[in-house]
């Protein structure tokens, strides 16, 4: 991974705010997201998936990390 953001414990919209810059400045590559829900999880999808972003998931003890690919 390019970059980690660690988004856990914060409230929306701060999650995707914080992807969406990580995603701007990154332009292409790999970043991780680390959130704490699953409402998480789909809004910081659909916002990568709207700059042109593939992105998954996976979650450990109550941790999801998304992968956001370009």
């Amino acid at each position: 991974m390019s970059e980690t953001i660690d988004a856990r414990g914060l409230s929306c919209p701060q999650p995707v705010m914080l992807t969406r810059q990580a995603l701007q400045q990154a332009d292409t590559g790999e970043v991780a997201v680390l959130v704490d829900t699953m409402t998480q999880v789909y809004n910081c999808t659909r916002a990568a998936e709207k700059l042109g972003w593939q992105a998954e998931y996976d979650e450990k003890e109550g941790v999801f990390e998304l992968r956001l690919r370009k």
